[in-house]
């Protein structure tokens, strides 16, 4: 039990003991700098129980909690705040209790609780990873590191977007332009060089549009009827109906996709359970939509279209299947995540991955779900997130002028080198360690910098600014962490057990404070599907850390207790940074 709950539990006593009144709840916040104490009850809101002067009530209180809890050794009542002083052996005694690995702080998974899928990535599989995906990898991968830590069972999938025009328009152009060229006779990956091919269709199609406009056509007309688009279209109405010589390059092209997408997965170090592709599930939910007519959820139009009325939710109506009986993507994603579970059926529950501009889709579609029944539907969330930006402007893929995955990843390993040579640190590395260590350095930097964001804001991303060694960012933090490994190889004596009492500097208590609050933060970050929580927390860990190390002797300590004392809350938040680094995908070198 954490010392918020001792505490509270403790004033609801004396609640009753004192004034015969139960406390609902009790508020406790920071302990102001000018004033003694560890930790602050907020007297003011008790006053709604019991009519009397609120430094009388402090005082009443504080009394109580002195003598009937050894952790309270002293308090002072400032008007309405109760600040209290808590014992060097509480701290001591929580921080010989904290394991000294990096599980500490992750909750067992429970098998009374149902399994969570999360959802992230969802790529096109006409074009590379970019800069966007970055941040949805990322944060859907965090978060399922962070449920997972929370005590869930957690299902990472994607589902790759592999069919549609805009798959075909890459096809086309490779087709007419490509000359059989592979990733292998281009040195390219295959994403990149489908995503070539996108562009280049892009290209020709805008060439056939001022063509078309020159001759007398409107430019709506000439958009329609420029050749390169009807020939895309037929590509794609060929492809639903079978045809063998289209499906054959359909699957050669995107077998190249997939491989990239692997090897851009491997570099930025996220993972899946599961691969959905649309190819497989575009036509599921159109029988859900079925049973959703004759159970009244859906209705049918004179056209024959199906829709569902939502106006008395504040929504709008949503059409779930057009006139020609063919599916929406809203038909896919109900049949899709009805899949999921009869796939897992431990799954209850399900966090998707998506930009802020897909925010009313999912809105209809959770809604949906639950009017057809499906109890897990209560437990859906989108996880909605910002653009990113970059001091250059807005990213567009079919123009070219996104920012590619692989290309931010090498750019970033490259400033970090930069940055490491001109502090001039890594004497005595091989080359192969100061490369893994710019690779460690620049990937931990952009996913620091993208995490430490709440979610739902649009980012500018800097990436000079972003391996910065000072401030709030991921090597600052991977250089804390090195630091204490490097006190921790110094160290003659790393079995010595504390005893019972040792004398503690406010620094010491500062960092104990810190400590504790990591299995809530975990816990908080879980339930408000935010790395940003964690990444923010372990950013005031590392201040905590250093202002320690500035404060007081480590290793030049004379006193053995201390010494020591020192040297094991070192290792301690060197392994809370690791662990709280691993939730958010960043690695911590051991040598900076």
């Amino acid at each position: 039990m954490n010392l918020q709950h001792i505490l509270e539990a403790k004033i609801k006593e004396a609640f009753i003991t004192l004034f015969q009144t139960e406390l609902p709840s009790v508020e406790f916040q920071a302990t102001r700098k000018e004033f003694e104490g560890d930790i602050t009850v907020v007297i003011f809101p008790m006053l709604r129980q019991i009519k009397t002067n609120p430094e009388r009530l402090g005082n009443d209180i504080g009394a109580f909690l002195t003598a009937h809890l050894e952790e309270v050794v002293r308090f002072n009542v400032v008007k309405g705040f109760l600040n209290i002083v808590i014992s060097d052996t509480y701290y001591l005694d929580f921080f010989k209790n904290i394991k000294d690995n990096p599980g500490y702080g992750f909750q067992p998974v429970s098998s009374e609780t149902k399994a969570v899928m999360v959802e992230y990535a969802s790529p096109n599989t006409n074009k590379p990873l970019h800069l966007g995906h970055i941040r949805n990898v990322l944060l859907g991968y965090s978060v399922a590191e962070i449920l997972k830590a929370s005590g869930k069972m957690v299902y990472k999938t994607q589902i790759i977007n592999d069919r549609g025009i805009h798959i075909c328009k890459s096809m086309l152009a490779w087709k007419k332009f490509g000359n059989g060229e592979t990733p292998e006779t281009a040195g390219l990956k295959g994403d990149k060089l489908v995503g070539n091919y996108y562009v280049k269709f892009d290209k020709e199609y805008k060439k056939e549009i001022e063509s078309l406009t020159a001759a007398g056509k409107t430019e709506e007309e000439a958009k329609k009827e420029a050749p390169i688009l009807l020939e895309a279209q037929l590509m794609l109405q060929k492809w639903e109906n079978g045809d063998p010589e289209v499906v054959s390059l359909w699957e050669m092209m995107n077998g190249w996709v997939y491989a990239g997408f692997d090897v851009t997965y491997k570099n930025i170090g996220v993972n899946f359970d599961k691969n959905y592709y649309e190819s497989n599930t575009y036509l599921l939910g159109k029988d859900v939509v079925k049973e959703g007519l004759d159970k009244g959820v859906f209705y049918r139009k004179e056209d024959g279209s199906v829709w569902i009325d939502l106006t008395d939710e504040g929504l709008d109506e949503k059409i779930v299947l057009r006139s020609d009986g063919t599916a929406v993507y809203m038909t896919q994603d109900i049949g899709t995540a009805i899949q999921r579970v009869k796939d897992h059926p431990d799954v209850g529950g399900m966090v998707y991955t998506v930009g802020n501009e897909q925010d009313y889709h999912f809105k209809v579609l959770f809604l949906i779900l639950k009017k057809l029944g499906y109890t897990w539907a209560e437990n859906l969330f989108h996880l909605s997130y910002g653009m990113v930006d970059l001091p250059s402007g807005k990213m567009k893929s079919r123009e070219g002028t996104v920012v590619d995955a692989d290309d931010l990843i090498a750019d970033m390993t490259q400033t970090a080198k930069t940055i490491s040579e001109e502090l001039g640190k890594l004497d005595g590395y091989t080359k192969a360690e100061k490369e893994t260590l710019y690779s460690t350095i620049g990937l931990g930097a952009l996913k620091y910098y993208i995490l430490k964001v709440d979610p739902k804001k649009r980012i500018l991303f800097n990436p000079e600014e972003s391996v910065d060694f000072q401030g709030n960012t991921g090597p600052f933090i991977q250089y804390t962490f090195a630091r204490i490994q490097s006190i921790l190889r110094k160290d003659q004596n790393s079995n010595y057990t504390l005893p019972a009492v040792v004398e503690m500097h406010d620094k010491e208590k500062e960092l104990i404070k810190q400590l504790q609050l990591y299995p809530e933060i975990i816990q908080q970050a879980a339930s408000s599907y935010s790395p940003a929580l964690l990444a923010n927390y372990i950013y005031e860990l590392v201040r905590a850390y250093n202002s320690f190390y500035q404060s007081v002797p480590i290793l030049a300590e004379i006193e053995e207790d201390k010494r020591q004392l020192r040297v094991q809350l070192s290792r301690k938040v060197g392994v809370v940074i690791q662990s709280s680094f691993k939730l958010l995908g960043i690695e911590v070198p051991d040598r900076m």
